[in-house]
């Protein structure tokens, strides 16, 4: 953590929960995330308050009255007396009996209403659920912006914590698939918005869950099940075991207004090795996690020199490359015969897991026996910066 930073405001963010009817799961992820974020907050030295829980939409996954019902039973037995819950709805919520049956489910299981804006400690949070699906109208979009310009009102170089479930589009990681474009207009106007969104189930430890170009956009990832935004993958956009997903977002301000930000993996209840520093969120031009910053300093991954290769079957095995900076995000795997390329196939290294796996294999489908092949496996990371070394090999199947 920076030196001399005290936080005088401490939350978590997470969304796309994900509630059934009956037992399941994420229920006792949720419970796991409390504890944890309640122990995170108990060790600081010096600030010791876990002053919100922050849901970016998706508790519920169909918006049932046993679904609240049973999210509010998780807050009653986890959160600790001070934490202030703050809901946006989303899509999910709404597929039991639609939105005004949700809004009304909202303020008697919880007590808020489907747009809320608070202050804690003299940080602004706003939450803004949409009029249906993941939609905002005029109407909607037109109280947003009194709310921020309430908020900006008072210090507009202190940070404004704004959260809806669907991503702004061409943003964070998911935001192509799982983004709206709607509200993008009026945050560009405050800078000092860090905003909050889910819907996409990206991870949060995923380098791009953190965007910045004209104000600070950030992933929060999901308890329930990990998909991708990526479309190239055999598998795809859900990796194997999607459903071991549970993460947060640790968020803390200080005074000065410098926010800091950390996923954490919650089966392990450790953090990743992710900091996130925004010390001038006011100020677009002191930004670091712009992509044209993190493209022009990207190293290559690379393999090492024990790692190796080999064909067992009818599967390809390989070892996992190291990554000079954040992780390997994907490998390429080209099949050659006779120097023409006759299958392709990219899957991802399993960043998105505490315990990354030390090796990955591909199933060789679609080749025929007894010919001669050669391979070749390419690293990537997440800003088009790939291994200048390759694993290569050939195999007959």
């Amino acid at each position: 953590m920076t030196r001399n930073f005290i936080p005088a405001v401490r939350f978590i963010a997470l969304s796309d929960v994900h509630y059934e009817d009956g037992h399941s799961v994420e229920r006792e992820r949720m419970a796991r995330a409390l504890e944890l974020a309640n122990a995170i907050a108990a060790r600081h030295p010096d600030y010791q308050a876990l002053d919100a829980l922050c849901v970016a939409g998706d508790f519920v996954t169909r918006g049932t009255e046993a679904q609240f019902a049973a999210f509010r039973k998780t807050l009653d037995e986890g959160l600790m007396p001070g934490t202030q819950p703050i809901f946006c709805m989303g899509s999910h919520e709404y597929m039991d009996s639609g939105p005004g049956a949700a809004a009304e489910k909202l303020r008697r299981y919880f007590r808020q209403a489907p747009d809320i804006h608070t202050v804690i400690n003299g940080f602004h949070f706003i939450a803004l659920s949409p009029v249906k699906g993941t939609e905002f109208n005029q109407e909607k979009l037109d109280w947003a912006a009194a709310e921020l310009a309430k908020a900006a009102a008072g210090n507009p170089k202190r940070p404004i914590f704004f959260f809806q479930h669907p991503h702004v589009s061409d943003t964070v990681c998911g935001s192509i698939l799982w983004g709206e474009p709607e509200l993008a207009p009026l945050l560009m106007n405050y800078p000092q918005v860090i905003n909050f969104s889910g819907h996409s189930h990206a991870p949060v430890n995923d380098p791009r869950s953190i965007h910045q170009r004209h104000f600070t956009c950030l992933g929060c990832g999901t308890l329930s099940y990990f998909e991708l935004d990526e479309f190239d993958k055999h598998y795809g956009t859900k990796p194997p075991g999607c459903r071991q997903a549970a993460q947060f977002l640790l968020v803390e301000a200080d005074l000065q207004g410098r926010v800091r930000v950390i996923p954490y993996d919650i089966p392990s209840g450790e953090a990743f090795p992710v900091l996130w520093e925004i010390d001038e969120p006011w100020n677009p031009e002191s930004f670091r996690y712009t992509n044209e910053k993190r493209r022009a300093g990207a190293l290559p991954p690379y393999f090492p020199e024990s790692a190796n290769s080999c064909v067992e079957g009818n599967s390809l095995h390989f070892g996992q490359a190291c990554a000079a900076q954040e992780y390997v995000n994907d490998y390429l795997v080209r099949v050659r015969h006779k120097g023409v390329i006759v299958k392709q196939a990219a899957l991802w290294s399993g960043y998105y897991y505490m315990q990354v796996p030390e090796t990955l294999s591909l199933a060789l489908t679609g080749l025929v026996p007894g010919v001669e092949y050669e391979y070749e496996i390419i690293a990537r990371g997440f800003w088009d910066n790939v291994s200048t070394n390759r694993l290569c090999g050939h195999f007959v199947l």
